[in-house]
């Protein structure tokens, strides 16, 4: 899959804006009521991330959850990556 172009990638990114491109990965910052629901999250996402064969950089902390994105095996941002945040924010409208 080819890696995005730096336009391509903000382009993207205003169809899902609680994104940002931050040292070359696309990052979403979560907080949810307490630990149950960060996993309960995490646990959907790990879901949606296996069945398409591409899995993000997740960081726990109690409540707070980040997530991260990036095409390690094509060198950088591409399309998949886009394609599994929006599956995130598809997971994120029912909680």
């Amino acid at each position: 899959m080819p890696i995005l172009t730096r336009d391509d990638v903000r382009e993207k990114l205003k169809h899902i804006p609680e994104w940002r491109e931050e040292r070359g990965e696309i990052v979403r910052m979560l907080t949810f009521p307490n630990f149950a629901s960060s996993m309960d999250f995490v646990n959907a996402v790990a879901g949606k991330a296996e069945a398409a064969g591409h899995h993000p950089d997740i960081d726990i902390r109690y409540n707070k959850v980040r997530l991260a994105l990036v095409s390690h095996d094509a060198g950088g941002l591409t399309q998949r990556d886009f394609d599994l945040a929006g599956a995130i924010e598809d997971i994120l409208r029912t909680f």
